[in-house]
């Protein structure tokens, strides 16, 4: 062959992948990485449950199958057959492009209302009690600031202002921000953990590390603020991880399973004798606000709810009998 006549060139790269391109169109989108990991394992197990079929080549009959599947023979809950419906709504909309209207027009299951646990001060009281360190602080925030777990366990230095006794909780449920209090008797106890923190990015700094997570594309805006000290997290990790987005070392927050752990073990020691998790922390500073006096609009905002209505729930387990009614039995007591 004449060295003139020219070669073909590398044969194209091959498309990506399905599961590829669901990720690669969410992180466009800026959806958490949580939510990344769940809708991709629906549409994973909804191929699977297909005979590794496209979902190009599947449409109503096979989603119906499986969402009803999933509520019948699976037992699931309405929460997580409703992720799955979303999940599955998202591949078909987002990534294949295909607009199935008649998808709107299925049930989605609904939850049961159901009344939230609440502990008394002296529970909580005598849960904290039980507890020290990060996980005290943590566990009194859930309390003192009506904050969700991750909520606190992704707090920023930046978001802490210890002199007006504020936390700023950024992205929080539905990514809104929003203002909550920061009770004046956590004020020292958060000075000591920023104190800790700053140490810890001290090292990792000289060991050549220091980077965190940062949220949408604010890395690639402001390629040195993952390394300032006012976008540290505030609870960080033992250890330094590898973030599966980027490959960057870095270090993240702490685990929410170390907290749930400790408080589940407090809740036990301190002899409640009911169920009582993290969130019930949440659910009890609600409720004992309600109970001296602050109006359900102002309880909505501090707690991020974006219907009062879901607030409402609180009205119907004050610590004053069912609905704050009275007994008969009691009136002339």
């Amino acid at each position: 062959m004449s060295a003139d006549v020219p070669q073909t060139g590398d044969a194209a790269p091959p498309p990506p992948r399905l599961l590829d391109r669901v990720r690669a169109r969410m992180r466009r989108l800026g959806l958490s990485p949580r939510t990344e990991e769940a809708y991709v394992a629906w549409i994973r197990r909804f191929i699977l449950a297909n005979g590794k079929r496209h979902p190009e080549q599947m449409g109503a009959p096979e989603i119906e199958a499986f969402l009803t599947r999933l509520a019948v023979a699976g037992g699931v809950a309405a929460s997580t057959q409703n992720q799955a419906l979303s999940a599955l709504l998202f591949l078909y909309r987002e990534v294949l492009g295909v607009d199935l209207p008649w998808l709107d027009g299925i049930q989605r299951a609904k939850r049961p209302q159901r009344v939230p646990t609440v502990l008394t001060r002296e529970e909580v009281a005598a849960l904290l009690a039980e507890l020290d360190g990060v996980e005290w602080l943590v566990a009194s925030l859930l309390y003192g600031s009506g904050l969700r777990l991750l909520e606190a366990l992704r707090l920023r230095v930046k978001d802490l202002d210890l002199a007006r006794r504020e936390i700023t909780v950024r992205q929080g449920k539905g990514g809104r921000d929003r203002r909550t209090v920061l009770p004046e008797r956590l004020v020292p106890a958060c000075r000591l953990q920023l104190e800790a923190a700053r140490q810890v990015h001290a090292r990792d700094l000289v060991a050549g590390f220091g980077t965190v997570w940062m949220p949408g594309a604010l890395a690639r805006k402001c390629p040195g603020a993952p390394r300032e000290w006012a976008w540290q997290y505030l609870f960080p990790a033992s250890r330094r991880s590898v973030d599966a987005r980027t490959g960057h070392v870095g270090r993240h927050h702490l685990h929410e399973s170390a907290i749930q752990r400790a408080v589940k073990g407090a809740v036990r020691r301190a002899g409640i004798p009911r169920q009582a998790s993290c969130h019930t922390l949440r659910h009890s500073f609600a409720t004992h606000l309600l109970e001296t006096g602050y109006d359900i609009r102002t309880i909505q905002e501090l707690l991020g709810h974006r219907d009062v209505a879901t607030t409402q729930i609180y009205t119907h387990v004050l610590n004053r009998g069912g609905r704050g009614v009275r007994s008969p039995m009691d009136a002339g007591a």
